[in-house]
C-alpha cells in the first residue's frame, strides 16, 4: 500500500508532469440520446445505477462518447493550471478574510489552514485537478471516477435521476452529480456539498466552499479523443458574487494505473506543514 504525505505549500503531487500540449481540433459531435427517466425499485425507491435493469434500459442508446480512461490535468503551458483562477470572482467579506490571511501567511513563509495536509478531502472542484491522474469508468447509467489523490471517489449519475431533496441529502466533499447529454457534450450538475474544511483553492489562495456551492460542468472530448475539456460554472453566494468560470483540459494517460493510496494523520501530523505553530496558521 502506498502512504500519502502532503506537500507543504501547494499540497501537490506530480505523477506525470509533462503531458502533451493541447491541440485545437475537436472531435466530431455525436447525436445525443434522449433523456431517460429514472428507474424505480420497490416501494418507490430509486434503482441503483448498477442494477441490471437500469443498465439494460440505457444501453439501448449509444452515448456520444466514452470517458473511460485515466486523465491528468494539462499543465504543459502553465504549471499553475490546476488552480481555478485567476481570474477570481469578487469575494464576500467573510471569504476575503481567508484570502487576506492566506496571502499574509504565504508572504511570511507559512501555510494557511492546510486541511488537505491533515487528510481532509480535497473536494470538488479541486479534486479534479490534483497532480495525480483521475481514473474514469463509464457505463450507460453512470461514470465512476477515482482520483489517485487519496482515492477520492466521485460518481456522475446518467440514469435520469433528480437531485436528492436538500432536506435529506447526505452532504459530501464531492457533492451529488447528475448528468445528461446535450449534443456533443455531457452536462453535469453538482450540489449537496459539505461546507467545513472545504476549499476552492489553497497554496496561498484560500477561498472557502460552502453548502450553497453549485457546480455545472460542460464536458467534451477534443483533439480526436486525446483530451478532455471541462468548462466549469460555479456559484456560491455565501463566498463570492455571481458566476465563477474556468475551463480546464486533461490529457489521456495510457501508461499509468490508479493505485491504492491512504492519507494517514498519524504520519502527516509529524510534518511541520500540518502541526507546527511556527509554520501553520
Amino acid at each position: 500500500m502506498r502512504v500519502f504525505i502532503a506537500f507543504v505549500i501547494t499540497g501537490l503531487f506530480c505523477a506525470a508532469c509533462s503531458p502533451a500540449p493541447p491541440a485545437q481540433q475537436a472531435a466530431a459531435p455525436a447525436a445525443a440520446p434522449a433523456p431517460a427517466a429514472a428507474d424505480s425499485g420497490g416501494e418507490g425507491k430509486q434503482l441503483s445505477a448498477l442494477a441490471p435493469a437500469t443498465i439494460a434500459r440505457l444501453a439501448k442508446t449509444k452515448a456520444p462518447f466514452d470517458l473511460t480512461g485515466n486523465w491528468f490535468i494539462d499543465v504543459s503551458t502553465n504549471p499553475e493550471a490546476w488552480r481555478f483562477g485567476p481570474p477570481y470572482p469578487k469575494l464576500t467579506a467573510s471569504s476575503q478574510v481567508h484570502w487576506d490571511a492566506a496571502q499574509k501567511a504565504t508572504k511570511d513563509g507559512k501555510v494557511y489552514r492546510d486541511d488537505i495536509g491533515q487528510c481532509w478531502p480535497a473536494g470538488l472542484p479541486l479534486i479534479m485537478t490534483r497532480y495525480w491522474p483521475m481514473a474514469m469508468v463509464q457505463i450507460p447509467s453512470a461514470i465512476y471516477m477515482v482520483s489517485g489523490f487519496m482515492n477520492s471517489v466521485r460518481i456522475v449519475y446518467l440514469d435520469g435521476r433528480k437531485h436528492t431533496d436538500p432536506d435529506i441529502i447526505v452532504r459530501t466533499y464531492n457533492g451529488e452529480s447528475v448528468g445528461h447529454w446535450d449534443g456533443d457534450a455531457l452536462v453535469v450538475d453538482t450540489v449537496g456539498f459539505r461546507g467545513d474544511h472545504h476549499w476552492m483553492d489553497q497554496g496561498g489562495v484560500a477561498i472557502p466552499a460552502g453548502e450553497q456551492l453549485h457546480i455545472v460542468e460542460r464536458i467534451r472530448l477534443v483533439t480526436e479523443g486525446k483530451q478532455l475539456e471541462i468548462e466549469y460554472t460555479m456559484t456560491d453566494p455565501e463566498h463570492w458574487e455571481g458566476e465563477w468560470k474556468s475551463t480546464k483540459r486533461f490529457n489521456r494517460v495510457d501508461d499509468e494505473d490508479i493505485q491504492e493510496v491512504s492519507c494517514l494523520p498519524d504520519l502527516n501530523q509529524h510534518l511541520q506543514s500540518t502541526t507546527s505553530k511556527t509554520q501553520v496558521q
